[in-house]
């Protein structure tokens, strides 16, 4: 929009309805380019039909009342310019511009007095709203106002929506009549919004919940329907724009969400963006299935789409599905920056549970710092491969058409990752496989451009870290997959430069499903909820697969067939059984996730004689070899060496025997005796890190009570 510097340029505007407001004007920047204002000019006999129209604004429906005002008389100036006033009035929000709300400042006494004929009806109800606008009667053409708009979002002092219906905050005067919502009900009604269930099963379940503190009252149920409609209102009009800059709209929005922040960063000449976010539900969730567990990390998704990639840490839940507890919103990787939301992370983690520790941690990414991992959680660090093989299978189907060259390429890969423990040459087999698919142009063209700069640099990521499950894998690869479907939805395209969208989406649908997941599987609720996510990973699919389902290859072990469970007539080919380069023909396969034929296929695998070792397991027995590998001389490192080896050995056998058993009577009975202090022994859950005051101390402590009560009861 150009800027205009003379008012005999603009052009006089004057709407045909009866009351009109700023949305019916077109607004020119006026004055000059180190200061201007949005400006438009009406006929002054109009100006009580736009403040009036402006009053009537349906998202913050208000009142307006003069602020400050100016007059002068006719021929009181001899000199003037073409924007001078007859009449200045600096016309205010009733809602501003005091703020009494909580945490407001009230403005100092005036020295004048105020029109508050047009007021709000209480000043406990102003809550510092900062939409004015000016309008000047001009000097020079008296019958004509120009309109001079200062702020026209009714937001506060920090930006956010203070008054009608999107003020989140607004009660109204009948709040001690309102039922009472705890977080829960709150969070499961958001929840349900959120993920577009139908108003009228979110209502039913509302007051199913707000039933169990107030029992069953028709008014109750009317302010619960007012409740829920009210909630489903500012839902679906809430937007991811708090400000037209991203940036700004961004401290905006971290500014008013401290409690779901662990770590903010803005981005200046020497430091990048980090946006660390965690609510504190993922808080809780993180203490209680991370603590001697693992954390995943699905570290650089979005990469080439949106504006800052998005790296998810992850949990592993009662079901053992992948858990969002945190996002970290950054484009850098360097370890100073990793550092610091990791250090911040921990410290949260442990300000409200100290003895707090992570057993692992995996990656996904070779090219991933992994020394503040081992310096800040004191832990080891596994790798997982999901993304490597989901990258080359994806590509494999696409720009090869044949599926038995398809099959033996996924194949010929697959070796090349296990000639690592073979001690062939991984390099060599690549080159065997670019000859023998030099007809391959477009895939060959592919792996050379993305994959040859880098192999060797994965390769040996691979060779010092321990491998992860296969199970592990998935569940990741899940939660990819389910971020992937909610973020890159195709009416959602044109928003992925935008960071305050991604951080908007993430807090609200992907926060509220993994939410409700979580409490229908807990709650025994929300039946449907809870089965798909029971089903969502392919490892609990290739659960439900029976045994006889599969037909395995015993001559050559090439192939594996699975018999489909709804329909008995479909059989799926699974390729390379046993391995985690398995390739099957059915539609989820190809589009590069691990399926569950190929999951169940390699459990059978695993029992059967002939067939290789997975990758994860092939690690694992370097790792112990690495350990138990005679030193030089015949010295304490051995004892040490041997210590070790079968220290991991015995927890190796407790798990597999506890994973194995349907009794679990049987396998406590077992377990050694170990004696603990008495309050060790009566204590629930994770035993406090702090220690125990001494029992004389507590023994006095009880005597002091004692004796205050036998004082109290001989003045009674």
């Amino acid at each position: 929009m150009d800027i205009v510097e003379s008012l005999f340029d603009i052009q006089v505007q004057d709407p045909p309805e009866e009351d009109f407001s700023s949305i019916d004007l077109t607004w020119t920047k006026f004055g000059t380019v180190e200061h201007h204002d949005e400006v438009a000019l009406i006929p002054y006999a109009r100006v009580d039909s736009f403040i009036i129209g402006e009053c009537s604004n349906v998202e913050c429906p208000t009142r307006f009342h003069i602020e400050r005002g100016r007059k002068r008389s006719r021929g009181s100036l001899k000199e003037y310019k073409d924007d001078e006033y007859l009449e200045y009035r600096l016309y205010w929000c009733s809602f501003g511009p005091e703020n009494y709300g909580e945490g407001g400042g009230v403005l100092p006494s005036r020295k004048y007095r105020l029109n508050t004929r047009n007021r709000a009806a209480r000043p406990q109800s102003m809550r510092g709203c900062t939409c004015h606008f000016v309008v000047k009667r001009l000097y020079a053409r008296p019958s004509l106002a120009l309109l001079i708009y200062n702020d026209r979002r009714h937001v506060n002092k920090s930006g956010f929506i203070c008054h009608g219906p999107l003020d989140r905050d607004a009660i109204g005067p009948g709040a001690k009549k309102i039922p009472y919502i705890c977080n829960e009900i709150q969070q499961q009604t958001m929840s349900m919004i959120y993920l577009g269930i139908p108003e009228e099963s979110v209502l039913e379940k509302h007051i199913e919940g707000i039933q169990r503190y107030c029992g069953s009252d028709a008014k109750v149920n009317s302010l619960a329907s007012q409740y829920v409609q009210k909630l489903g209102m500012i839902i679906r009009r809430s937007t991811h724009e708090l400000d037209l800059d991203d940036q700004a709209s961004i401290r905006l929005w971290v500014d008013r969400n401290k409690k779901s922040i662990f770590f903010y960063q803005d981005s200046s000449e020497t430091d990048p963006f980090i946006l660390g976010i965690q609510t504190e539900w993922q808080l809780q969730q993180m203490i209680r299935f991370g603590h001697r567990s693992l954390i995943a990390a699905d570290s650089t998704f979005g990469i080439k789409r949106l504006k800052y990639p998005l790296c998810t840490l992850l949990v592993f839940d009662s079901r053992q599905h992948a858990l969002p507890v945190a996002w970290v919103v950054t484009r850098s990787s360097a370890k100073p920056d990793v550092t610091k939301w990791m250090k911040s992370l921990l410290d949260r983690a442990r300000s409200i549970e100290p003895g707090w520790k992570i057993s692992g941690f995996l990656i996904d990414d070779a090219a991933a710092e992994i020394d503040p991992i081992r310096e800040i959680f004191c832990c080891p660090v596994l790798f997982s491969l999901w993304r490597v093989r989901r990258s080359w299978l994806r590509n494999i189907v696409k720009k090869c058409t044949n599926i038995k060259i398809q099959r033996e390429i996924f194949k010929r890969l697959g070796n090349i990752l296990y000639s690592i423990w073979d001690g062939a040459d991984p390099f060599v087999n690549l080159e065997v496989l670019i000859q023998d698919f030099v007809d391959q142009t477009a895939f060959i063209e592919y792996f050379k451009a993305s994959w040859m700069p880098k192999l060797a640099m994965w390769l040996s990521t691979m060779r010092a870290l321990p491998l992860a499950s296969q199970e592990a894998s998935g569940a990741i690869e899940a939660y990819h997959v389910k971020l992937k479907t909610k973020l890159f939805d195709d009416s959602h395209l044109g928003a992925l430069q935008r960071a305050d969208w991604l951080v908007h989406k993430l807090t609200t649908e992907l926060h509220s499903s993994y939410w409700l997941d979580r409490y229908a599987d807990e709650s025994d609720s929300f039946q449907n909820v809870k089965d798909e996510y029971i089903a969502s990973t392919s490892w609990h699919r290739a659960m439900q697969i029976p045994n006889s389902a599969v037909t395995l290859d015993d001559k050559e072990h090439l192939f594996a067939r699975v018999s489909s469970q709804k329909d008995s007539s479909l059989t799926h080919l699974v390729w390379n059984p046993g391995s985690e380069f398995a390739f099957c023909d059915c539609a989820w396969s190809m589009q590069g996730n691990i399926c569950k034929h190929v999951v169940k296929v390699n459990m059978i695998c695993a029992n059967n004689e002939g067939y290789q070792p997975s990758m994860s397991f092939q690690s694992l027995r370097e790792v112990l070899m690495n350990l138990w590998r005679k030193p030089m001389d015949d010295s304490v490192e051995l004892d040490l060496s041997v210590a070790w080896t079968h220290n991991m050995l015995d927890q190796i056998k407790q798990l597999v025997e506890l994973s194995s058993s349907d009794d679990i009577g049987a396998v406590v009975n077992n377990l050694p005796l170990k004696w603990v202090s008495k309050k060790g022994r009566t204590s629930v859950g994770i035993p406090s890190s702090t220690l125990a005051l001494p029992s004389s101390s507590k023994s006095s402590t009880v005597h002091k009570k004692n004796r205050k009560r036998k004082r109290l009861s001989r003045l009674r």
